[in-house]
């Protein structure tokens, strides 16, 4: 069986484990500051695995050097998002957090593929490639995936079509100005702007862009985890397996999209390799504006962690 760490236990961490066991995807290692709680967390799930019959794995610790030789790492720790929080407001405190997970397990783990979730994503997985030094292919955020799957359910919510014949692809960073490219997503084939009026599309798109602020603020404390978690565990399995699998992952960009040394969100094929290849869309003028404000934004973010963290 595969293994997989998870660093950070929280909702995030632990629901990742929970869909990794459940679906026999790997064996599973969740490590956390807090000692007795990934042990626990751990302890409780792995006792659920003969109800289901699986014979998945999970163990739970405080120590790093029990993530040896994963074949992935899943970084989720960090401070979640308050009311009010912006996701770069989370930067000083989660950079250091990211900074110590990333360099720790690759003293275990050196031949590892690093995927990110912890916020602001796009800059922490960037702290992450600079702190472990690995190649680009083995380091990407997750981040389209799960703002793709907020688009469809409101799709899907506003049709009544099944989740199974909805495909959204949004773009760009992993935040407020993040890119649905609504001439790119589909119902069956037929583009959303011909089977949904505008002003209802409009309104998709902007509940999709702030999809995550929308559940932080009914929670009052903490952020979203089932979906979050699905993601990543979507990403592992396609890796494990060797899928070749094109979801929008948060990549380091080397002149695609006419970008340079950040994390942005675009569409991957990941495989055994990590990420293997990026695809390049060709944009239209409005989706070309929107794409560069998006950049900009997550530039900043990329600039300011520069400024606080020695690279």
């Amino acid at each position: 069986m595969k293994k997989v760490s998870i660093i950070g236990a929280g909702n995030t961490g632990a629901t990742a484990a929970h869909w990794l066991a459940e679906r026999e995807i790997a064996d599973v290692v969740l490590v956390d500051v807090v000692e007795g709680m990934p042990q626990g967390k751990s302890l409780d799930m792995l006792e659920a695995m003969p109800i289901i019959g699986k014979d998945s794995k999970i163990v739970g610790t405080n120590n790093y050097a029990d993530t040896k030789d994963s074949d992935i790492i899943i970084i989720t720790a960090g401070v979640a998002r308050k009311p009010g929080m912006s996701r770069d407001d989370l930067l000083t405190t989660n950079a250091n957090i990211v900074g110590t997970a990333a360099t720790e397990t690759l003293k275990y783990s050196p031949n590892a593929i690093y995927i990110v979730l912890t916020n602001p994503l796009d800059t922490m997985t960037y702290l992450t490639l600079k702190k472990t030094g690995l190649p680009r292919e083995r380091v990407i955020g997750q981040a389209g995936i799960l703002d793709s799957a907020r688009m469809r359910a409101f799709v899907a919510m506003e049709t009544g079509v099944s989740v199974e014949n909805i495909q959204c692809y949004v773009l760009g960073g992993h935040g407020d100005e993040m890119v649905p490219l609504t001439r790119h997503s589909n119902i069956a084939g037929v583009p959303l702007k011909e089977y949904i009026p505008a002003d209802k599309l409009e309104a998709i798109v902007n509940r999709t862009r702030k999809g995550g602020g929308e559940i932080v603020n009914l929670l009052k404390t903490g952020s979203a985890y089932y979906a979050p978690s699905l993601a990543c565990v979507q990403m592992a399995e396609a890796i494990l397996k060797d899928k070749k699998l094109i979801v929008p992952c948060a990549a380091h960009m080397e002149g695609e999209y006419g970008l340079s040394d950040m994390y942005f969100g675009v569409p991957v094929m990941l495989g055994a390799g990590g990420m293997e290849k990026i695809i390049e869309y060709k944009f239209d003028d409005e989706e070309k504006a929107m794409f560069e404000k998006s950049a900009a934004s997550v530039k900043e973010t990329h600039e300011a962690l520069k400024k606080l963290v020695t690279l």
